[in-house]
Formats: C-alpha cells, sequence, structure tokens
C-alpha cells in the first residue's frame, strides 16, 4: 500500500531513502557533467579512430548493462549493431558470473565493459579474452578496481566510473538513477568520438541541463499536485502499469521504467511499443484487469483487503516519426475499456535530451513508488 502522506513529506522521504535513491536521481545532470570530463581526461578525445567498428558488444551485470545497451542501440541504429552479452552463472554474484565473446569476434570489433562494481571475474577474464582476440577494450568501472587493472594490463581504455561518497553506504542497485548516468556518458562521448552516434560536448551538456530541470520539477520539495513523477507514482500505487512507447528512444525508455518499477519497488509492469501494442495488450485491458472488471465488492472489507489491481496505460511519447502517430488509437483503446491513462511527453530538443528527460520522470516516479510502498 502506498503512504500518499509521505509524497509531501520531505523528510519522511529522506529518511526513508537508505539506498539514496533521490539524491542520486537528482544528481544526474552532475554525473553526466563528471562522467564526460573523466572522458576526457582518460584520453577519448584524442583516439584516432580507423572508422566504424563492425559491432559493438556491451558486458557487465544486471539492468545497468542491459539498460546502456538497449539505449545505445535505439540511438546508434542500424550502422553497427549494438549487442549486450549476457552472463552465465549460478548465482546473480560478482563471483559466479562469465562472459563469453562470440567466434566471430575480432580486431574489428569493440568490447564495452560497463560495471558498478569492478571485482567481477568474469569481466576480467572476457577483456583478456578480448585482447588474445586483438578486439578493443574500453571498460567504465570504479577507480581502483581489479577490472581496471586487467583492462590497463591488456592495453585497452579504462575511464573512471563517476561516484559519490554515499555510494558506497549500500549495494548499489543497477537500476538507480546515478548509476545509469555513471556509466552511459563515457559511452556516448566515446561511440560519438567513433562515429557512431552523435553526442558531442555541447548535446551532453544540454543533457545534464534537463536532468537539472527535471530535478527542480520532480525534488523531494515539490508537491505532489505539480509534481510529475509524484502524481504519475501515486496513480500508479494500486495499479498495474501497462507502458506504451512511441519514438525511436521512448521504447528503451519504457522498458527502463519497467525493469526500475520491478527491482526498486517491487511493482510489476508490462511495457510495447506502438503501434504493435494495441494488439498486444488488447486482451489485457479487456480482461480481469480492466478498471470495468470484478466492480469493487460491496462487502469487501476496506481495512483487511486491498483493492484489486487494475491495469494503467502509461504512454511514454518522443516526436513521431514523420509526423504519424498511433496516440489517438491508444487513448481509444484505453477509454474504451474504462482504463485510466498517464501520459509524458519531453519538452522539444534534441534525441539525447528528449531521452533524458523521460528517463529522468520516470526514475523519480519509480523512487517515489518504491519510498512511499516501503520497498
Amino acid at each position: 500500500m502506498l503512504d500518499e502522506s509521505l509524497l509531501d513529506t520531505p523528510e519522511g522521504l529522506a529518511e526513508a531513502d537508505h539506498r539514496g535513491l533521490l539524491r542520486g536521481a537528482a544528481e544526474a545532470g552532475a554525473r553526466v557533467r563528471t562522467s564526460a570530463r573523466h572522458s576526457t581526461e582518460a584520453g577519448v578525445s584524442d583516439l584516432k579512430p580507423d572508422g566504424r567498428p563492425r559491432a559493438v558488444l556491451i558486458a557487465g551485470p544486471g539492468a545497468a548493462a542491459t539498460h546502456a545497451a538497449d539505449l545505445l542501440g535505439a540511438l546508434a541504429g542500424a550502422g553497427s549493431p549494438v549487442t549486450r552479452l549476457a552472463p552465465t552463472g549460478v548465482a546473480p554474484a560478482a563471483g559466479a558470473l562469465r562472459w563469453e565473446l562470440p567466434g566471430w569476434v575480432g580486431s574489428v570489433d569493440l568490447l564495452l565493459i560497463a560495471t558498478p562494481d569492478g571485482s567481477e571475474p568474469g569481466l576480467s577474464l572476457l577483456a583478456e579474452q578480448a585482447y588474445r582476440r586483438g578486439c578493443s577494450v574500453v571498460a567504465v568501472t570504479p577507480a581502483g578496481s581489479p577490472l581496471n587493472e586487467v583492462v590497463q594490463g591488456s592495453h585497452g581504455m579504462f575511464i573512471p566510473m563517476a561516484t559519490a561518497p554515499y555510494d558506497q553506504d549500500e549495494p548499489l542497485a543497477a537500476s538507480a538513477p546515478g548509476v545509469l548516468w555513471a556509466l552511459l556518458t563515457p559511452l556516448l562521448v566515446l561511440l560519438d568520438r567513433i562515429g557512431l552516434l552523435a553526442a558531442p560536448p555541447d548535446a551532453l551538456g544540454k543533457v545534464a541541463d534537463r536532468l537539472d530541470t527535471i530535478a527542480e520539477r520532480c525534488g523531494p520539495a515539490i508537491a505532489t499536485y505539480s509534481n510529475p513523477a509524484k502524481t504519475l507514482a501515486a496513480e500508479l500505487a494500486d495499479a498495474l502499469p501497462v507502458v506504451w512507447t512511441e519514438g525511436i528512444s521512448a521504447g528503451a525508455a519504457g522498458r527502463r521504467f519497467a525493469a526500475a518499477l520491478a527491482e526498486l519497488s517491487g511493482h510489476p509492469a508490462v511495457v510495447a511499443e506502438l503501434p504493435e501494442a494495441l494488439a498486444a495488450h488488447s486482451a489485457l485491458l479487456a480482461g480481469p484487469l480492466a478498471a470495468s472488471a470484478d466492480p469493487d465488492d460491496f462487502f469487501r472489507d476496506r481495512v483487511e483487503e486491498p483493492p484489486a489491481l487494475h491495469a494503467r496505460v502509461v504512454l511514454l511519447r518522443d516526436r513521431p516519426i514523420g509526423g504519424l502517430t498511433a496516440a489517438p488509437a491508444a487513448r481509444d483503446l484505453a477509454l474504451s475499456h474504462d482504463t485510466p491513462i498517464s501520459e509524458l511527453e519531453p519538452e522539444p530538443g534534441g534525441d539525447l535530451e528528449t531521452l533524458a528527460e523521460l528517463i529522468a520522470i520516470t526514475d523519480f516516479a519509480a523512487v517515489y513508488l518504491a519510498l512511499a510502498s516501503g520497498a
């Protein structure tokens, strides 16, 4: 159950935030600036790439690497495939995970390693394997980690992850806002340098500014009625989020939102891209999860029995491609099944800016839902 009164109690939110999630969300802009500086100091701007890599592979534990691969793939397009290497192992622990390069990987490919830990033996073995194959390696990980030493010893490039002192207080959640931007930004700088996507310094500066603006709009001191993240969290408290996305980068933002809801607040969600989402989720909206299904029983004990879980559509939109949009059809389908709908559409700006806004608002919403529900 969501404690909505906690949403408008900044002191209570701070007390409940044992994992530093709100601080990570608020400092996203600062992490982008620090990460960009670390990338320059590591020598990324001095690289003289000899064409684009044939393929880009990303390895790392948990949702952090998954989100980075998804976001970079959406931004890069079909120029060079961006593929995440999924680990194997008996447990999601640093010592139990192993990664393997595909047999075709060689000197014309690029391996990116992104981890907020850096103590995973499997990633060190992967870096050594890439070195033997002649594959270029770039790692973003905390300074002083074992992976840092291995990568530099294998003639790879190491970029220190931007961390904060409180990162050491609690284990970092892979979906934590601070972790995403600290790992993603150096990779954006690198892939811009090799011509795979466009993320020049001025664009990253605008991303940091947009993240700062969202932090002001969605901060804990801003009341729920004027705070889009708190409003979204309250709307999803007793609902199953059905996340529909539209736009090149909105799909990746929606998948990250669903993962953050699950990891940070223990809240399930389903996600799909428009227009296919209308067919994929039509039966879901018409079934027992529909708002009109199983109406509230008059005899239900309001104290002991929680209300039934019903679907709520969350529409995340980037700018429509070619002016075409399935948003009207999405609204019609939701309303025809008496399903409420929440919409987020970023202010105009570049692709990176609009992506950053969608991620920032949904990150804050996932954090508020986690704190107010006691997760």
